[in-house]
């Protein structure tokens, strides 16, 4: 056994030992909260946790990977968020199996993020740097809006919607029939939301983003994205059609943002638009820049841990954030430290060298 594994390329067996990683660590935290021993509060973050490391993950394949630089990402998180919810609650009776209707919502929020991700990547990939970021900004800002005006409800004629830009409009505006749901009620909205999301489903959803994102960057795809990244003028001298591989690259991420909003949206029994605001677009960018970028398990580990630590600093009340940016900025010097990048370099080489 031993001896195959050395004979197994050097990123395969890095794959392996961060699939098996992520399911350890998921056996560990589905035994403490089976045997009740997390606080209440810990337990409730478990399926947020797995919706930020899913995010990170995706967006270190357009900034680390990819190298271009989108703070929209929240925007297509939210409309994974609120498609899934619709598909979900109209489904609530044709459905009774809440782990079906899940799998669905996640998939449909996944398709409407990656229809959102080819309409808006396909103009503004043409862009680069600052203008790029700006955009994709402006982007987020919009879908939040968007969603601030959308009144959604059923009932057994089906699907009823309008835009609330005037601002009069209520929900007795959708002319439900008795028995009629009202899912999203504009500024208000999602409320009344059955949550039906599971840690179980969060974990699949990161091994599946691991999956797609590690196959894609070691495939021969994911070389041409990085050749990109590296030198645009050399890659599109040797003929590689560049619009193909930034879109390729921009519209999985969104997908699969689209599907961990989803996820995120039927935790809560209510969700408004403002959290999907371009602070959380900063936050999932943080995750991504100290794990370092293109680097995947440093994703992981980096969105499990800013999660978690404003809630273990609660007990510093007031000053918790402050503390908590104390611990952000010198977890930054430290990983930017030439000496310690050197220290965890000489590990990457060695396992290249017993790859070869």
């Amino acid at each position: 056994m031993s001896a195959k594994l050395k004979r197994m390329k050097s990123h395969t067996r890095v794959n392996l030992l961060t699939y098996l990683g992520v399911t350890v660590l998921f056996v560990v935290m589905f035994y403490l909260q089976s045997a009740g021993m997390l606080k209440r509060s810990m337990a409730g973050m478990l399926i947020p946790i797995c919706c930020y490391m899913s995010m990170a993950v995706s967006l270190n394949l357009t900034v680390g990977i990819l190298g271009e630089l989108s703070l929209g990402h929240a925007g297509f998180m939210s409309v994974g968020a609120f498609s899934g919810i619709i598909a979900a609650s109209c489904l609530q009776t044709a459905i009774p199996a809440a782990g079906l209707r899940l799998v669905i919502a996640m998939v449909v929020g996944a398709l409407f993020a990656t229809i959102t991700g080819f309409v808006v990547g396909t103009p503004v990939l043409r862009l680069r740097g600052d203008y790029l970021a700006i955009v994709t900004l402006a982007f987020g800002e919009i879908i939040k809006e968007l969603i601030n005006c959308l009144i959604v409800g059923t009932d057994e004629k089906g699907l009823h919607m309008i835009f609330n830009v005037s601002g009069a409009k209520t929900v007795e505006d959708l002319h439900l029939k008795d028995g009629g749901v009202a899912i999203i009620k504009g500024a208000q909205g999602a409320v009344g939301t059955q949550t039906i999301a599971t840690f179980f489903a969060g974990y699949v959803l990161v091994m599946i983003t691991l999956l797609i994102v590690l196959n894609l960057k070691h495939s021969r795809a994911g070389r041409a994205i990085m050749a990109l990244r590296d030198n645009r003028i050399a890659t599109e001298s040797i003929g590689i059609n560049v619009t193909k591989y930034k879109l390729m690259a921009f519209v999985t991420s969104a997908a699969l943002a689209g599907a961990a909003g989803a996820l995120y949206g039927l935790n809560f029994s209510s969700l408004q638009a403002t959290k999907f605001n371009f602070n959380t677009s900063i936050l999932i960018l943080v995750f991504v820049v100290l794990g370092g970028l293109g680097n995947v398990w440093g994703s992981l580990v980096a969105a499990a841990a800013l999660t978690i630590l404003p809630e273990a600093l609660r007990e510093f009340s007031d000053y918790r954030m402050l503390v908590y940016a104390i611990v952000l900025i010198l977890v930054m010097l430290a990983t930017n430290n030439p000496k310690l990048k050197v220290f965890f370099s000489r590990f990457g080489k060695k396992s290249e060298k017993e790859g070869n």
